[in-house]
């Protein structure tokens, strides 16, 4: 595993491929940090939507194999009735980040590249309290999940040809005890 420090926004093409050379995975996981309210909008679509089509090309570019894209439950609300949804109206009030989210997801659907998204609930930055719930596209429009597990899914969904060009919606259990996790079961 190599960490890269990129910026999505400002590295060039060539610059953000040369990070990627010798990579078989890469895991995508970025977003706009919220500042200044004018500039919400601008940000959401500069990282969330331009940004994460420039990494798909430069791992593409690159020779990777396979892309796991971090995402966010709801960001095709608009598709399946969920555009009132408390979850995607709140989230989508930051720049319109689902609805840019969403161009990012096509375009790598698109790019002929192996591919798993994951689509998380609301992330919590404390250890998991609950398991894991793993759902299919456009099914969970409320709930909250670890980093930890997260990043878990992430890194199982290389290796898990059942995750192959998938998109899997996540959230914790609260109500049952945490438990190790233990690859994907979809």
């Amino acid at each position: 595993v190599t960490l890269q420090h990129m910026d999505v926004v400002k590295d060039s093409d060539a610059a953000l491929a040369q990070s990627f050379q010798n990579a078989d995975a890469v895991v995508i996981a970025v977003g706009f940090i919220p500042g200044n309210p004018l500039k919400w909008n601008q940000g959401a679509h500069d990282v969330d939507n331009v940004g994460t089509c420039r990494l798909v090309d430069a791992a593409r570019a690159a020779g990777v194999r396979k892309i796991v894209l971090v995402s966010s439950i709801l960001t095709n609300g608009r598709n399946w009735g969920q555009e009132k949804a408390p979850g995607f109206v709140i989230t989508n009030a930051f720049g319109g980040v689902l609805d840019e989210k969403i161009i990012a997801e096509k375009y790598l659907r698109a790019s002929g590249m192996d591919y798993t998204i994951v689509r998380a609930g609301g992330l919590k930055s404390n250890p998991p309290t609950g398991p894991v719930i793993i759902s299919g596209e456009d099914t969970l429009n409320s709930g909250e999940v670890s980093r930890d597990l997260v990043a878990d899914v992430s890194i199982a969904s290389i290796f898990d040809p059942k995750a192959s060009n998938k998109v899997l919606e996540i959230i914790e259990d609260d109500g049952k005890p945490p438990q190790a996790f233990n690859g994907l079961v979809m």
